[in-house]
């Protein structure tokens, strides 16, 4: 069996699959989790390239304006909104929770964060989303 899902705290019911059938799988591959004491949340670390001092401000600037202005709303909504890189101009976000599902996530995305990290970060060109897929066969 070969189930594709993005990373997501749930899942999302489908006439083409049996879930009857499934809940199985997934409660088992669950507790397999919990069973092998991997921490469940893990800290991520950017690819540890040197930027320059200029970047390095701007990139907390980008999370400064993120943690202050643009989550608070976002979890409003539930959903969150991960720094996940800034370069070439680009800020790369991972939408989570609700937000990946909504299908008013791009919009909230260019129109809402993308227009306010413009506004007040002129070294912003835009941003874009990161997906993460795994699959479980």
């Amino acid at each position: 069996m070969e189930i594709l899902a993005f990373s997501l705290k749930y899942l999302q019911e489908s006439e083409e699959l049996d879930w009857n059938l499934l809940k199985p799988d997934i409660y088992a591959t669950i507790m397999d989790f919990f069973a092998s004491g991997l921490p469940l949340v893990t800290e991520e670390t950017s690819s540890g390239e040197a930027g320059s001092e200029e970047d390095d401000e701007v990139v907390a600037m980008i999370k400064e304006l993120l943690d202050t202005r643009i989550r608070p709303t976002v979890q409003e909504d539930g959903g969150d909104v991960i720094y996940k890189g800034f370069e070439d101009g680009i800020v790369q976000l991972k939408l989570q929770g609700s937000c990946t599902s909504c299908p008013s996530s791009i919009i909230t995305l260019k129109n809402g964060i993308q227009n306010m990290l413009q506004f007040y970060i002129p070294e912003v060109e835009g941003v874009e989303q990161v997906c993460q897929y795994y699959v479980m066969v």
